[in-house]
């Protein structure tokens, strides 16, 4: 499965307002894995940017000048993006500024939702976490991932940080924080290189009772950490 995690910095909150993005920065993960691949561009919004957004990202138009033009990286970007999973945090701003870019370009109007399925981190952290704080700081700190580099904000660094938050919000690690004190300790014994498979029969050995009473301990372990997510169900217990 191929994904892709993006960001954007604006010159403002509203696009309907004639705000332009100045920022776009993402990051290529395929079967939960991160390539490397990145696309980042700062780019030139042809108008100046809103004090109150320079703030937050410490972007100003001058540090634009010379920059490309949307137009520009449309390309790019959509050669990028178009046929993965987009990863947002608030998909919804990145989209529809996205949208508005792209809808500026001559020819037929292009959407983000004709190329690419949305996933909003967002609205997935909130089903999560209702009731709690659930920006992308708050995930860091609750998922144990340092973005104390992170002074301001910025397309690439951001992405890159969600990139990590969403793995452990949908990788069970963080969430299931199994101490050593829960694992049998034949598990933690075991050698952790692989022998070879000596030739002939396969032989096939059975789990012993203890064994299975180990294995019901541990997923009934998992799915309370888990809120019942896990994945293998429980073993009904006898009447």
């Amino acid at each position: 499965m191929r994904q892709i995690v993006l960001d954007t910095e604006t010159t403002g909150l509203e696009h309907a307002l004639g705000h332009r993005i100045i920022e776009i920065g993402a990051v290529e993960i395929v079967n939960r894995r991160s390539t490397g691949r990145t696309f980042h561009h700062y780019i030139d919004p042809e108008r100046d940017v809103d004090e109150a957004a320079a703030k937050v990202h410490g972007i100003r138009r001058a540090q634009l000048a010379g920059k490309p033009k949307f137009a520009e990286i449309s390309r790019e970007l959509m050669e990028f993006i178009c046929g993965a999973e987009l990863v947002a945090h608030n998909a919804t701003f990145d989209v529809d500024f996205l949208d508005m870019e792209f809808g500026r370009l001559p020819g037929e109007t292009r959407r983000i939702a004709t190329i690419c399925q949305v996933l909003d981190t967002l609205v997935l952290a909130r089903q999560m976490h209702p009731g709690q704080s659930n920006n992308l700081d708050a995930l860091c700190k609750r998922y144990h991932i340092d973005n104390s580099h992170r002074e301001l904000h910025g397309a690439l660094l951001d992405a890159r940080i969600l990139a990590d938050v969403y793995l452990a919000m949908t990788g069970g690690q963080e969430a299931l924080a199994l101490t050593a004190a829960a694992v049998p300790s034949y598990a933690m014994s075991a050698s952790s290189e692989a022998k070879a498979r000596p030739a002939g029969p396969l032989v096939i050995i059975r789990a012993t009772h203890e064994e299975q009473q180990a294995h019901e301990a541990m997923l009934k372990i998992i799915a309370k950490a888990s809120g019942g997510k896990c994945l293998w169900p429980v073993p009904a217990q006898p009447a």
